[in-house]
C-alpha cells in the first residue's frame, strides 16, 4: 500500500519547483539569507570584543564613566544620551511597522506617513552617533604619564598656546572621582605637567584616556559598523519613499518593499540593542 501511495505522488509537482519555500517570495527570502550572515557577523564582532575584555588583565572602561555627557548640558548624566538613543531607534523600528500594517491595507497615505517618521528617526540617531563619536573623540582633559609612571588627570583643560600657568583652577589628581580625590595645584602642578612624559586626551586607534587601544578600537569599529548599516537602512527608505510619492507601488497593486525594508531595519534595530547592552552597559 505504501508503494502503491507513493507512486501515486505526482513527481513533477515536486520536483519542477513553481513553488517557494515558506511561501515567502524570492526578494523576501533573499533579504532573510542577508540578514542571518550579518548576524553572523555583528556576533563575531561582539565575541571578540568578550573575549578581549576577558584577557585583558588591567582596568576595563565602564560605560556609565565613559558616556556621561549631554549635548548642550553640563554636569554628568551616565549612559542617558545612549538610552535616549536606544529609545529613538526603537521607536523608528515602531513606525515601520505600522508602515508595513498601512501597506497591507493599501493605505498609502498612512505608509508614507509612517515611512517618513522612520527615516526621520533614523536620520537623528546617525546624528547623536555622530556627536557621541565626537565626544568619545575629543574626550575630557585627560591625563599625563610622569617619569616615574603614575598617571595624573588633568582637572582644567589646557587651551592651545597657553602654558599650565595661565590657566586658572588647574591641577592634577591621581584618584579622580573617588570620594578622597586629593588634587595638586599651584607650580608643583605646573612643574609636574611641564615635565610629564606624555599627555592622552580623548581617543584614537593608537591611545585613549579611558583604557587600552582596544576598547576604543572596538568603539569605532562596532558602532561604526552599526551606523554603516543605519545609514545604508536611511538611503534604502528614502529611495522606497520616493517610490511611493511617484506611485509606484501602487501600480504594482501591493508594497512588499515596505515589508522586505522593515525587515532589514527592525534587524538593525535589535543589533544596536545587543550592541548597547554588550558595549555599554555590561
Amino acid at each position: 500500500m505504501a508503494v502503491e501511495a507513493s507512486e501515486a505522488i505526482d513527481k513533477s509537482a515536486v520536483w519542477d519547483g513553481g513553488s517557494s519555500p515558506l511561501g515567502v517570495s524570492y526578494g523576501k527570502m533573499m533579504m532573510w539569507f542577508f540578514l542571518v550572515s550579518d548576524a553572523l557577523t555583528f556576533s563575531g564582532l561582539l565575541v571578540a570584543y568578550g573575549f578581549a575584555r576577558h584577557a585583558y588583565t588591567g582596568d576595563w572602561p565602564i560605560g556609565e564613566q565613559v558616556f556621561q555627557a549631554m549635548p548642550f548640558l553640563s554636569g554628568s548624566y551616565p549612559l542617558l544620551y545612549v538610552a535616549l538613543m536606544t529609545f529613538l531607534l526603537i521607536l523608528s523600528s515602531v513606525t515601520m511597522v505600522l508602515a508595513v500594517e498601512a501597506g497591507h491595507r493599501r493605505d498609502e497615505r498612512n505608509v508614507k506617513k509612517w515611512m517618513a517618521l522612520t527615516i526621520l528617526g533614523g536620520i537623528i540617531f546617525l546624528g547623536s552617533q555622530a556627536w557621541e563619536w565626537s565626544h568619545f573623540i575629543h574626550g575630557s582633559p585627560g591625563y599625563i604619564t610622569t617619569v616615574d609612571g603614575s598617571k595624573y588627570w588633568l582637572t582644567e583643560e589646557i587651551p592651545a598656546g597657553l602654558t599650565a600657568a595661565d590657566v586658572e583652577g588647574f591641577g592634577l589628581t591621581a584618584n579622580r572621582g573617588e570620594e578622597n580625590e586629593a588634587v595638586i595645584s599651584g607650580q608643583q602642578a605646573i612643574d609636574m605637567y611641564n615635565n610629564r612624559i606624555n599627555h592622552v586626551a580623548g581617543a584614537n586607534m593608537t591611545e585613549n584616556e579611558y583604557g587600552p587601544p582596544q576598547y576604543a578600537n572596538f568603539f569605532f569599529f562596532i558602532t561604526g559598523f552599526h551606523g554603516f548599516h543605519v545609514f545604508t537602512g536611511v538611503l534604502l527608505n528614502i529611495i522606497i519613499f520616493i517610490s511611493l510619492m511617484k506611485g509606484t507601488y501602487r501600480r504594482r497593486g501591493h508594497y512588499e518593499m515596505i515589508e522586505k525594508s522593515g525587515l532589514y531595519w527592525h534587524f538593525i534595530d535589535l543589533v544596536w540593542v545587543f550592541v548597547f547592552t554588550f558595549f555599554y552597559l555590561v
